[in-house]
């Protein structure tokens, strides 16, 4: 095996900051949370279960030995991930479109009411 390989794998163990792996041909890797999603990872347990089948690409090797994988960068996650990430993007860009539009009326209502306590003439 070598970095940069996809593997195929079964989880069986899961753990607060990642989950170890099976591979295929017994040997052990380990997924760290920020490895598993391309997206936020709050809990291990919400994306990844015992016995279930994975696929990774090897990144490196751990201190104790073990491969290390990232789940996000593979074929079979990347399409679903991005179509999520787009989503998750076009989410934010309406927030922050609603956001500007509302900050520039408010802005303008409070520059109006500054004005008029002033005594300036209104702005047109």
């Amino acid at each position: 095996m070598e970095v940069g390989q996809v593997v195929k794998g079964k989880v069986v163990e899961i753990l607060k900051f990642g989950a170890n792996v099976e591979l295929k041909d017994g040997e052990k890797a380990f997924v760290h949370i920020s490895k598993i999603a391309p997206t936020y990872v709050k809990a291990v347990s919400d994306h990844l279960s015992v016995g279930q089948e994975v696929e990774g690409k090897i990144v490196g090797k751990t201190r104790d030995g073990k491969w290390e994988l990232t789940l996000k960068d593979t074929s079979a996650n990347s399409s679903e991930g991005k179509s999520e990430e787009k989503k998750v993007n076009n989410d934010f860009e309406k927030k922050l479109a609603k956001f500007m539009k509302d900050s520039d009326r408010k802005l303008s209502e409070y520059r109006r009411r500054l004005d008029k306590k002033r005594g300036k003439k209104e702005r047109r």
